[in-house]
């Protein structure tokens, strides 16, 4: 018996083990001699595990590999004998995968073949072979994933991530100034074949993304090692198996989550002290001019956070979310101030904000006497979203509103006539019900309301259109791994989709019977993992001089947040609480661990005197990290963009920092 055993445990774990034969090897290292162009050479391994050019070079290069069951530890360390100026790259080209038989990962940036987003980000549209510096992402990671096979392979590197350089250009051939811990990674098809590209430093092909929708030509770094200097690099290819995409991105962020192990930020705020700075905002940024009154929270500069003409009621503005928040802290904190702006946006919002077939005025521009004239079943949720909160809130202090309830039924009318067949909303429409935008991305955003609605109302239509959007989310976004198109400033695979969705599935779990709500669980925990792998497992390293690198920020628990859009934020509002919640029905303690670093690391950038993090105004929390070789068009990486949208950004954590209300709110009893 005890041999039998023995047999199977080596059989299991020869099956784990990564074949030599299926993982083929090339090096090469490129050169630069200051002045010149750069030489590449192709390296083949000896015996030893050196990896040695043709001729002789001014550098060593050594390779060794520790086998781990599923996975090859690789480390391969530089010497040099002389002063050079050297990249690295190694391709491990996947012999049983065609390359046209495979999906792609690069968690928070590349998803599928990234073929939702246009040919001017990138995409297979533009070349169905790239390469990437490591801290685009929020694991420095790779995976291919075969729809043939179920076989996957990722590299991940492994190192301590502490130093970066300031670059001279950003494309081209460029010696970095100082050292770096970026390197890159990436996949490419070899003739037919995929392959696996990684190395040091950092190296973006065949385009680096300098901006939003705009390629640049690629770039190479080049690091100093002078004579006698080493450099040591290591990464983890692993092998595995899984049942589908969704199996391989879930399976893939726990091997990272174990992988990396992202500690809480230990001088978070604590949930008092961040209200307490994020309400002066609600003092400071209202504005009552005009018909709509309004806390200003869009296209502000960061510099002065100077009060803007422009009111948005969801998206990026969330100014009915901030007016529910605003009443609620001023209630219990006895700020009369606080609710009498509160009840003013409210007001105002009740005679002025609606249009003549009763959908919000979404987004007003007083500054120029314009306001859109195409609407949005995101923004129109959102601002249901905040009014349902109100009248709930309101009900139970005694108070009551007829007249906002018949604004939002009729709003809810309007919700079903737009619905299609199939339980979709289409992304955007005007006021006579004319569809613009048919896709159904931002579907799950309506989600949330017709459930609060369903709950307030006890009307089963608002339930039965609820579910609808249910049945759609699992047929085409849930079980095809397909996240897109819920930010409305980009058109693209984006992490607020697949946050939404597995939202979306929450509030239904909240308002369904329990066999109902087993199904919607499992549905909120498959998008969840989509949802986190935008998130940053690691803290990116910037170079002294860059803002946010000297003021120390860490970038772990923020996350990316579309192909697009490759800057880091604070979106999370009631994901947290989705996390803490998922741990516990599902037995999931990675989510509530990360639940914990999010709740965390997000407030370590809060303006407050003596550390406004170049933000002009107490309480106004930036929006645009820009943590990465990206920017809006001002300032790049360890600054933020010059205009930012704290409205939305005070409105996120305020909802992160109020956990019990959802489950309050499906469940009044519950304190």
């Amino acid at each position: 018996m005890k041999k039998r055993l023995l047999s199977v445990v080596l059989l299991l774990f020869s099956c784990a083990m990564i074949d030599a034969q299926e993982v083929q090897s090339e090096y090469k290292i490129t050169l630069k001699s200051p002045g010149n162009p750069a030489e590449s050479y192709t390296l083949t391994e000896d015996a030893s595990g050196y990896l040695k050019a043709s001729q002789l070079l001014p550098i060593e290069i050594r390779q060794q590999k520790e086998e781990h069951g599923s996975a090859t530890r690789i480390t391969v360390t530089l010497r040099a004998t002389d002063l050079v100026y050297y990249n690295f790259e190694e391709v491990c080209k996947l012999s049983t995968m065609q390359h046209a038989d495979c999906q792609f990962l690069m968690p928070g940036f590349w998803y599928h073949r990234n073929m939702r987003s246009p040919k001017e980000a990138p995409s297979f549209a533009t070349s169905d072979s790239w390469q990437v510096r490591e801290d685009r992402l929020s694991t420095p990671l790779t995976g291919i994933y075969s729809d043939k096979t179920g076989d996957f392979y990722t590299v991940v590197r492994l190192d301590k991530f502490e130093n970066e350089s300031l670059a001279t250009h950003s494309a081209g051939e460029i010696i970095l100034t100082d050292k770096t811990s970026l390197g890159f990674t990436g996949f490419r098809n070899v003739g037919g074949t995929t392959a696996l590209v990684f190395g040091f430093p950092y190296s973006e092909a065949p385009k680096t993304y300098i901006r939003k929708l705009t390629l640049a030509p690629a770039v190479q770094a080049f690091e100093k090692l002078e004579k006698g200097e080493t450099r040591q690099l290591v990464w983890e290819i692993r092998k595995g198996k899984a049942a589908d995409y969704s199996a391989f991105v879930a399976d893939v962020w726990n091997y990272s989550y174990d992988t990396y192990r992202p500690q809480v930020y230990t001088d978070a705020m604590s949930t008092a002290e961040a209200k307490r700075v994020l309400s002066n905002f609600f003092t400071e940024s209202y504005v009552n001019k005009y018909d709509l009154k309004y806390f200003s929270g869009v296209h502000m500069r960061t510099d002065d956070c100077e009060s803007t003409g422009s009111v948005e009621v969801g998206f990026v503005g969330r100014v009915l979310l901030n007016a529910f928040n605003a009443l609620e802290y001023g209630e219990q904190t006895n700020n009369t101030d606080l609710i009498n702006k509160a009840n003013s946006v409210f007001d105002s919002y009740l005679k002025h904000g609606f249009t003549p077939n009763g959908f919000f005025r979404e987004f007003v521009d007083y500054s120029h006497n314009n306001e859109t004239d195409i609407y949005s079943i995101r923004r129109q949720s959102e601002g249901a979203f905040a009014i349902l909160n109100y009248l709930n809130y309101e009900k139970k202090q005694g108070r009551k509103h007829p007249e906002w309830e018949a604004k939002i039924k009729t709003l809810l009318a309007n919700f079903q006539k737009l619905q299609g067949q199939d339980g979709s909303f289409p992304r955007k429409f005007d006021d006579q019900f004319r569809v613009t935008d048919p896709s159904g991305g931002s579907t799950p955003s309506a989600t949330l309301p017709l459930t609060m609605a369903y709950t307030y109302f006890k009307n089963k239509e608002y339930m039965e259109s609820a579910k609808r959007t249910a049945v759609y989310l699992e047929k085409e976004l849930i079980s095809k791994a397909d996240y897109f198109s819920s930010t409305l400033d980009a058109n693209c695979e984006d992490k607020e989709a697949s946050l939404y969705a597995s939202t979306a599935m929450y509030y239904l779990a909240m308002a369904s019977a329990p066999k109902e709500r087993d199904r919607y669980i499992d549905l909120s925990k498959k998008a969840a993992y989509f949802s986190l792998s935008w998130y940053y497992m690691w803290d990116v390293p910037f170079a002294q001089g860059q803002m946010l690198g000297d003021v120390g920020f860490k970038s772990r628990g923020w996350g990316n947040v579309s192909v697009e859009n490759n800057h880091v934020d604070v979106f999370i509002f009631e994901f947290a609480t989705v996390l803490d919640w998922l741990a516990k029905e599902r037995n999931e303690p990675r989510f509530s661990q990360f639940s914990s670093v999010i709740k965390s690391s997000m407030l370590q950038l809060m303006p407050v005197k003596g550390h406004m993090f170049n933000i002009g105004k107490v309480g106004y929390y930036p929006e645009v990290v820009q943590h990465t070789n990206w920017d809006y068009g001002k300032n790049g990486k360890g600054f933020y963009n010059d205009i930012f949208a704290p409205g939305w950004t005070v409105a996120s954590l305020w909802q992160m920092l109020s956990p019990d209300r959802v489950e309050t709110y499906f469940n009044p009893k519950k304190k």
